[in-house]
């Protein structure tokens, strides 16, 4: 195998992560969504986890995106 192509490939599969955050990102909000519209008054409390998990889920998928960049280019 080619050192190139075996770049491209590990290249590949880093960005696999970053499926898997938007994955993450749709459970997150639509349980979210589920638990808001069960229970409306606790909605502003559970709004601050949401967001937190989102950031988080969020900085997953760009850090698969730059090992996916470092992967290619480095």
């Amino acid at each position: 195998m080619d050192a190139e192509a075996a770049k491209y490939i590990a290249a590949g599969l880093a960005t696999i992560g970053m499926g898997g955050a938007g994955i993450g990102v749709g459970i997150i909000f639509g349980n979210f969504l589920s638990g808001a519209l069960r229970n409306p008054s606790a909605a502003d409390q559970l709004f601050a986890r949401v967001i937190f998990g989102f950031a988080v889920t969020e900085a997953l998928g760009i850090f698969s995106f730059l090992v996916a960049l470092l992967a290619l280019f480095g």
